[in-house]
């Protein structure tokens, strides 16, 4: 899926802290976010018809529609999951003086 026009947050896990420093290193690096933040979480999930659970490194990645498909061509490029979690939604709605500021982060 693409997203053309507005604001959009990319979500993505890693197995461990250091990976996703580098991962939001390499995103901020490119301009290609005005913000991401990390945090640790616990996934359970389905892989190999077996029920898994891990602790896991979260990136939430505030930035444009249009550089979705470079976000995640990042990702997956520098990623060592087989199959990472690459998923986005729409910021519907946001005060007026944090979107405007992610608008000129991310135009650069």
């Amino acid at each position: 899926m693409t997203f053309k026009m507005g604001y959009i947050i990319i979500k993505t896990t890693f197995a461990n802290k250091k990976d996703a420093e580098e991962a939001a290193m390499k995103i901020l690096d490119n301009k290609l976010a005005a913000c991401i933040q990390l945090s640790e979480t616990e996934s359970y999930y389905r892989w190999n018809n077996k029920t898994e659970r891990a602790h896991e490194y979260k990136l939430e990645i505030k930035t444009s529609g249009k550089n979705y498909q470079k976000v995640e061509k990042l990702i997956i490029k520098n990623h060592k999951y087989k199959i990472p979690e690459v998923v986005a939604y729409k910021i519907n709605k946001g005060s007026k003086k944090y979107l405007n500021w992610m608008k000129k982060e991310v135009a650069r």
